[in-house]
Parts: C-alpha cells; sequence; structure tokens
C-alpha cells in the first residue's frame, strides 16, 4: 500500500478521499490511480441551498480526468462519483472532488500546465505537447476566461482607451476597451461602429462601472467612435490618441511619395524602394538607409517636404500646452501655404491632415492636460500580430477575444474550480 499513500500524499486529497490502487498498463503507456471516498466525506459535505447535512445517495459511475504525467507517461485518475442528498431540503447533486478543474476531465494541475504553455505558444504546439485534442484545450481555456472575467471588477476605471484591432485579412476588426490607468483589457467585441460603445457600456455596469466617473477617453478621431463614446460616457474628455494624429501624418506622406513616383522617370528613381525611409524617423533609420537618404536630392522632392512636415508635427508633442496650440495652427497654415505651391496636388494628403487638425484641435489638445495615450492599445496590437503570425491565426472570433482576455485583461487564471458564474458572462 506504499504507493497508494504516497500518491494521496502527491495528490493532497486529505481525509475524505483516498488512493484504492494504482496500476500500470504497458500497452496504453499509461498510470491509473483510482480514487475512492472515506466516511469522513460526509462528516464535512454540507449541502450548498441551506447548509444542511447530506448522506451519500447513489454513484455517478466510472468518471476520468486527465492528469500530469508520471515519468513522462500518461496518467488518468479515476473515481465512482458519489452523489449526496440534503437530508432538510431533499437535494440531490453530484459531489465535486478536489483534483477536478473547470473544464470536468482534466485535473486542475493539468489545467494549470496547459494554461502555462498557452500562454507562450500556439495551442496546437500545445496540443501536440499534452496529448490533447486543440479543441478539448480551447473549451477548457474558454471555462477559465469566463470564470475569471465574472469576477473582473471595473468599479475603479477612470481612464478608458478603445481602438481597433484588425483579426484577419478582409475588413475583419474587433474594437478593444482598455483601462489605460491600469493597462488592462475591459472588452472586445466585433464591429468598429457606434454600436460597440453600447455593448461596451452595459458590460461596464454590470461589472460595478460607472460612467459618471470616466474622465478621460483616449480614442481615434472616427466619428462613430466619437458619437458612441458621446452617447455612453457623456462627461469624459475625449483625447484624441497622439499616435494616431501621427500616423495618419504618416499615411500621408507615403501617400505623396506615391503620387510623386508617377510624375517622371527621375522622380521615380530616386524614390524606388524608399518608402519605409520616410515612415521612419531619422534615429530608427539603419545605416544603409541612412546612407541612401543622404544620396538622395531632397531639395527637389516634394516627399521630402511632406516628411519635414510629419516630423515637425511630432515636435510640437514635445512643447508645453500654451506653445502647442500656437505651433499646431502654425503648422496648419505652413502645410497650407505649401499645398498652395506644390504641383499637380501633390500636397492635398498633407492638406487634409492639417484640415484634420484644424477642425479636431480641442481633442488634439487634450493630451497635454492628461498625457493619456493608446500605446498600451499599440502595443497590445504588436503582440496580437505577432501572435497571430505565430499561430497562424485564429479559427474563429471567439478564440481569439478569449486569447485576448487570456493575456491582456490580467485575469486571476487558472480560475478556480466550480467558479460561481456571475450574470455577465465573457462576451464570446
Amino acid at each position: 500500500m506504499e504507493i497508494e499513500q504516497t500518491m494521496q500524499a502527491m495528490l493532497q486529497l486529505g481525509a475524505e478521499w483516498e488512493v484504492a490502487s494504482c496500476r500500470y498498463e504497458p500497452g496504453a503507456e499509461t498510470f491509473y490511480i483510482v480514487i475512492r471516498e472515506t466516511p469522513a466525506l460526509w462528516q464535512k459535505e454540507r449541502c450548498g441551498k441551506d447548509d444542511g447535512k447530506v448522506y451519500c445517495y447513489d454513484h455517478v459511475g466510472l468518471t476520468r480526468w486527465k492528469h500530469l504525467n508520471i515519468f513522462n507517461q500518461a496518467c488518468e485518475l479515476q473515481c465512482d462519483l458519489p452523489r449526496a442528498k440534503c437530508r432538510s431540503c431533499g437535494s440531490v447533486y453530484r459531489i465535486t472532488p478536489p483534483w477536478e478543474g473547470l473544464s470536468k476531465h482534466f485535473t486542475r494541475d493539468f489545467e494549470a500546465f496547459a494554461l502555462t504553455l498557452m500562454r507562450e505558444m500556439p495551442v496546437s504546439r500545445v496540443s501536440d505537447i499534452v496529448g490533447v485534442n486543440d479543441g478539448r484545450l480551447w473549451r477548457m481555456l474558454l471555462a477559465h476566461v469566463e470564470a475569471a472575467y465574472a469576477e473582473l471588477p471595473m468599479n475603479e476605471v477612470t481612464v478608458i482607451g478603445a481602438d481597433e484591432m484588425n483579426r484577419r485579412k478582409g475588413h475583419h476588426y474587433l474594437t478593444v476597451f482598455c483601462d489605460l490607468t491600469a493597462r488592462r483589457l475591459l472588452y472586445a467585441t466585433p464591429g468598429r461602429d457606434a454600436s460597440v460603445w453600447e455593448r461596451f457600456a452595459r458590460a461596464f455596469r454590470e461589472h460595478g462601472g460607472n460612467s459618471g466617473t470616466v474622465s478621460q477617453i483616449s480614442i481615434d478621431m472616427s466619428p462613430a467612435y466619437r458619437q458612441g463614446a458621446a452617447d455612453c460616457f457623456g462627461r469624459a474628455e475625449v483625447v484624441f490618441d497622439k499616435f494616431h494624429v501621427i500616423g495618419h501624418a504618416g499615411i500621408a506622406v507615403d501617400t505623396v511619395r506615391r503620387l510623386e513616383a508617377g510624375l517622371d522617370k527621375r522622380r521615380q528613381s530616386l524614390l524606388k524602394e524608399t518608402r519605409w525611409l520616410w515612415l521612419k524617423n531619422p534615429n530608427n533609420l539603419t545605416d544603409n538607409q541612412q546612407r541612401r537618404l543622404n544620396r538622395i536630392d531632397q531639395h527637389s522632392l516634394w516627399t521630402a517636404k511632406a516628411y519635414q512636415m510629419r516630423l515637425a508635427l511630432q515636435a510640437i508633442y514635445q512643447l508645453p500646452r500654451l506653445r502647442a496650440r500656437q505651433r499646431l495652427l502654425a503648422w496648419c497654415r505652413w502645410v497650407s501655404r505649401a499645398a498652395a505651391k506644390a504641383p499637380s496636388q501633390l500636397l492635398l494628403p498633407m492638406l487634409r491632415v492639417a484640415r484634420m487638425v484644424e477642425s479636431h484641435l480641442s481633442g488634439i489638445l487634450a493630451h497635454w492636460s492628461s498625457s493619456v495615450t493608446n500605446a498600451f492599445l499599440e502595443g497590445l496590437n504588436s503582440l496580437f500580430s505577432a501572435t497571430k503570425r505565430k499561430a497562424r491565426g485564429y479559427r474563429s472570433t471567439r478564440y481569439f477575444i478569449a486569447m485576448l482576455y487570456f493575456t491582456a485583461a490580467k485575469l486571476n487564471i487558472p480560475a478556480q474550480p466550480n467558479f460561481p458564474l456571475a450574470n455577465h458572462p465573457v462576451p464570446l
């Protein structure tokens, strides 16, 4: 009986359960550990409805749980689980053993190990390592995410950031909402129209959040996002994220480059394969890129003029608020004058950026009073772009959102088995 006693101690079964037998089957390359209840279980167990005393009503039949490997061999726990009946209210229920995980046929230790691997590598790779179908692993992950998300508090959230995320090619977008102070994901939902804000506001209230206590919201200049933020968080100050403002200027520079390359062969030759030269900051250029830029006659290129405009706009964000307002307006006037002189409306893309800055000036200037940015969201986007490449995509939006919560919401995972789900499950 020494092996049974050793296994009982390793499984931390306590006095209520005991290991009845252990055996190894070479053909199956599996250890089988058979567990049964002891009389001590009925002395401790109480009814969940009225805390009444219970007794053994019957047994449900043999149940199996995959456990961690032993000596690099598969291990399975087996038990003929009892059902209890309450002496006072008469309710009958299945006893939940202490080793059982959330997904019923895995042990808690196995789930913790598998979840650790799933944070670091694609689920398909984890499936190969642990010897479990990836569909079962996804169901396990969904169960833990749902249980943990149900208890995610949002009552202290005051600064929110929202941004779109491209799940896959073909304009399949998600909108993600984050607590920019705690740097954690709050909510993710398909779409990028104003209705996503209604769904988030509903979930926000269900998790204890109060729209009246949200002081700032960082978003891009999308009309749908502006409308949604105004409708659902009307008291919050809207801050137009600086990365989006500068990003618009970067896109405009690239558009100018493509327009100018189409003017004549000389410009086409000068601008050939220079896309990344104009999209990077000067201090981020490689040595080869810097030498290539130095060889270009920038004085004759309108693309170089647009590039300097983008760098000037970026530099304004280093100034104090009072000077920033003056410089932003001066920058808009400079772009307008230059656009009027450019041939073939080459600087029209930059002019559109200048008009955008003028029409959204108050929201852009709000950055200086709060220093709020969507840097966390941009980092999250980069993280998941890398994860998607590594996993070669996710089979469904539900899986993708689950992985977002798993890695970025700071949930308490592994969740405790038999976690009581609240009335606000995770929106998968």
